[in-house]
This record gives C-alpha cells, sequence and structure tokens, in this order.
C-alpha cells in the first residue's frame, strides 16, 4: 500500500479543530484536545482520518509523540490528496 508523511505543526487546546494552512514545510492543525496524556495526538490522528475519510489505524505519528512538531504517515493517499483535501 503506498502512502505519505508529512509535517505538522500541531496547536493544542485551541478554540476549535480545524486546518489552519502552511507553516514553513508544515501543516498547521489546532485541536481542542489538552496536550495531556497524548489526548491531542489521539484528536489529530481522529482529525486527520475524519477529514480524509479513511479508518484511524492508517493514520499513525511517527516522530514528535511529544512536541508540537511531528511526522504523520498516512496509508493509502498521496500528497496530492491530502494538500487538496486539507486545503
Amino acid at each position: 500500500m503506498t502512502g505519505v508523511r508529512i509535517s505538522v505543526h500541531l496547536q493544542p487546546r485551541a478554540s476549535r479543530t480545524g486546518f489552519v494552512g502552511l507553516q514553513g514545510d508544515a501543516f498547521k492543525i489546532r485541536v481542542t484536545a489538552p496536550p495531556v496524556n497524548h489526548a491531542a495526538n489521539e484528536a489529530l490522528i481522529d482529525f486527520l482520518a475524519d477529514t480524509l475519510d479513511i479508518p484511524k489505524s492508517r493514520v499513525r505519528i511517527v516522530a514528535g509523540r511529544s512536541g508540537r512538531r511531528k511526522i504523520v504517515e498516512i496509508a493509502g493517499v498521496t500528497l496530492a490528496t491530502v494538500t487538496a483535501v486539507l486545503r
């Protein structure tokens, strides 16, 4: 199965969840969840899976689990698809 790795700048405890824009080479995404007990990471995975209409099992954080800057691997999609859907 093909896939893509994207760089994400995550903003936890936002007023609403959504794609904000690009920050450098990273997709800036905000989530309402706090950065406690990996709640913000789970919210990020939920948001990406729902937005891309794929199962959550195809989305995983491969680097940066404890920071705002993350590398997210998404199976079964292309970078063009991710970019088109998020914009």
